[in-house]
């Protein structure tokens, strides 16, 4: 009966870790906070401030897998609604950017 409540144990600890974000993402997420957050819903639970912004876990694969994101992200990414100010992204934060979105993508409520 022991080993099986330590195996259980570990079980679930290991399960935790496999959701915790590494300090790259961490660092991602608060530049995402500071710069999208009054917005966006930066993290992998609540509602986006704005109602015509979706919360950045609900990206997907198409956009985040997407090649030339990174490029955008660099460039100045900028959306057709006039609300959204343009956002420039060094090469090194936009790669840990797209890495902590890849971490917190759920599926989209349908």
């Amino acid at each position: 009966m022991r080993a099986i409540v330590v195996a259980l144990s570990i079980g679930l600890s290991c399960s935790g870790l496999a959701h915790a974000l590494d300090r790259e993402q961490r660092r991602a997420q608060a530049l995402l906070n500071e710069s999208c957050g009054r917005c966006h819903a930066v993290g992998r639970t609540g509602s986006s401030p704005h109602p015509l912004a979706p919360p950045f876990r609900h990206l997907g694969e198409n956009k985040l897998y997407d090649a030339d994101f990174s490029r955008r992200l660099q460039n100045g990414l900028s959306s057709i609604h006039p609300d959204m100010p343009t956002f420039r992204f060094s090469q090194h934060d936009a790669g840990a950017v797209i890495d902590y979105l890849r971490a917190i993508q759920s599926r989209s409520p349908r």
